[in-house]
Order: structure tokens, then C-alpha cells, then sequence
């Protein structure tokens, strides 16, 4: 029997394989001794060939699970590429019936391949897509999620989850299992919990503070500054602050050489919805207006570390001076 999952929805892939291992009978110590799994863009076929063929060992399932096999042939001459999946395609419908092979794949796969086709002719052959929600759509996802782990979650508080978190999966579970564990599955989830615990939420709070900043609305920048304070230590908050005008001066500097929002993300190593807001409030600064608040946080750093300024008292300040910097 032989698997193609492919899209990218890694979180959900991830799961369908490892589900997959779960429903392998026996030990769990001699379901791991009779998995392998292969390198999809290294192996050639007979070493396929060979892990699948081979006999589980005191068991009665051997599951082989291949990474990035038909994306690595796809990249390869065009009629090499041919004769490997020609092969490829005459041998799956004769794997030996003690054999689970999973095929992963990291993006879609075209309903006209040839193992895509073979997997829906056969009864031997499955085929599931892993499609990530859209933005829209995670609310709905996170509920359904909650209530795997064992909880609720009210709409607002999804709703809030998903513009905070993005549609990164697999953090998003993180969160629901912290934020059910805390509720105790007694209650609905609410926005409370999710600003308490979620750190994004209190880095979220920050980007309304610098884009009323970047608006020069200092009232608004001053008001979200003491919401902070109420749950954040001054140097912490400074930190935070710091942390977020360093993003939007790398953001901007790697926009202006040209790069897209997906490779800033790469590159910098950081959340996409991350990304997404700094180079939307990148806009409202010149890099020259960047390097100046960048030098009044640094004074503001030795005001508060020196004992020169009040901690609360410093950062009133910060802010009313960056509100009016241009």
C-alpha cells in the first residue's frame, strides 16, 4: 500500500504521517526499528526498492516513508527523470502487502503525474492534499483545533488568535494546548487569556504603539505606552520597543534592495506576519527618520540604566519625542 501527500500544509502533513505511524501495531520500540525514512532528493530507486522489499523485523508492518522524491525528479533531465518514474510507477502496485510507503511531497502535485494518477487508479494508492487555511479560515480551524485539545474557544478570542499568530499551524497549536491547559477546559478561551498568555499578543500591542507612532498620533502611541506598562516592566517594554524599530530598519533596508516580503522572511529568519507588518509600517519612516529613533532609544536605554531618568518617566518621553520626530 502506497501514500502521496503533498501540498504545503507541512503541520497537517506532519500529523497524517505520524498518525499513520500510530495505527502500526506492536511496541512502539519495534514500530520505530521497522521505519525508515529516506531522502527523496539522494536515493535511487533501488535503494527504494530495497527498504520496501525488505522484511519487517518481528512485526507485521514495515513502513517506509520518502521525502521530496517526485520534486527531486522533476528537477532532473527530462527523459532520465521519465525512466525513473516509468519504473517508479510499474513497481508501487507490486509493494509487498507488509508495506506501508509514504511518499511526502512539500508543494502540490499536479492531478496529471504519473503517481498521482496511479494512486487513485489503484486500490493500493492514496492520495490527500494539504492545503493551508487561508487567513479567513483560521478562526474556524482554530475552534475545531481547541476542541481536539479538549477545549473552547469564543470567536472573538479565534479571531484574535489567528491575526496575532498567522496562519503558521503549527505555533497555533502550541498556543491552543497553553491556552487550554490554562483554562482547564472549564470555560471558553477568551481574549483576556489569549493577550495574558500569548507573547505575540504583547508584541502585537507594540506594532499599534509604533503604527500610531508612524502616524505621529501621540496620544493614541502614549495611551498604548501605560497599557504596557500595567503588564510589562520598563527596560522590558524598552527591549520590546528596540526589538520592533530594529525590524522595520532591516525590513526596509532589505525592501529597498529589492527583496519580496517572503524572501525578507527567509532571510531574517522571522514570523511572516512579523515581516508582513514591519514593511507596512516601514512605510510611514525614511530610513534617515529609522536612524534617528534608533539613537533616541539608545539614550534612552543609558538614561533608564545610568539612573539619570525615571524608568516611566524616560519612556514618556521617548514616546512624545518620537511622535513628533520627522
Amino acid at each position: 500500500m502506497f501514500y502521496l501527500f503533498h501540498g504545503e500544509d507541512e503541520f497537517s502533513r506532519a500529523e497524517a504521517v505520524q498518525n499513520l505511524k500510530q495505527r502500526m501495531d506492536g511496541d512502539p520500540a519495534m514500530v520505530d526499528l521497522n521505519t525508515a525514512i529516506l531522502d527523496g532528493r539522494k536515493i535511487t530507486l533501488g535503494e527504494l526498492r530495497h527498504a520496501c522489499d525488505t522484511i519487517p523485523f518481528l512485526a507485521d508492518r514495515r513502513l517506509v516513508i520518502v521525502e521530496g522524491l517526485l520534486g527531486a525528479l522533476s528537477g532532473q533531465e527530462k527523459r532520465r527523470s521519465k525512466e525513473i518514474l516509468d519504473e517508479l510507477v510499474a513497481y508501487l502496485p507490486h509493494l509487498p502487502p507488509t508495506t506501508r510507503l509514504i511518499l511526502v511531497e512539500n508543494r502540490r502535485i499536479s492531478q496529471k503525474h504519473p503517481v498521482y494518477q496511479l494512486a487513485l487508479a489503484e486500490e493500493c494508492g492514496h492520495v490527500q492534499e494539504f492545503v493551508p487555511p487561508r487567513q479567513n479560515a483560521l478562526p474556524r480551524w482554530i475552534t475545531k483545533r481547541a476542541e481536539r485539545h479538549g477545549g473552547q474557544i469564543t470567536p472573538p478570542a479565534a479571531g484574535e488568535l489567528a491575526a496575532f499568530v498567522g496562519n503558521d499551524l503549527r505555533l497555533l497549536d502550541q498556543e491552543l494546548a497553553k491556552l487550554v491547559a490554562y483554562t482547564g477546559g472549564e470555560r471558553p478561551i477568551s481574549v483576556d487569556d489569549v493577550h495574558l498568555l500569548v507573547s505575540y499578543a504583547q508584541e502585537a500591542n507594540v506594532f499599534h504603539m509604533v503604527d500610531a507612532l508612524g502616524r505621529r498620533d501621540g496620544r493614541t502611541a502614549m495611551r498604548l505606552l501605560h497599557q504596557l506598562l500595567d503588564k510589562q516592566k520598563p527596560l522590558a517594554l524598552l527591549g520590546m520597543i528596540v526589538r520592533q524599530f530594529r525590524i522595520l530598519v532591516q525590513v526596509k533596508e532589505l525592501s529597498e534592495r529589492g527583496l519580496g516580503q517572503r524572501e525578507i522572511t527567509d532571510k531574517l529568519k522571522l514570523h511572516s506576519f512579523v515581516v508582513e507588518k514591519g514593511l507596512r509600517q516601514a512605510r510611514n519612516f525614511s530610513m534617515a527618520q529609522l536612524e534617528k529613533v534608533y539613537d533616541q532609544l539608545v539614550e534612552t536605554d543609558v538614561a533608564i540604566k545610568t539612573g539619570r531618568l525615571d524608568p516611566v518617566l524616560a519612556l514618556d518621553l521617548l514616546v512624545a519625542g518620537l511622535s513628533r520626530t520627522r
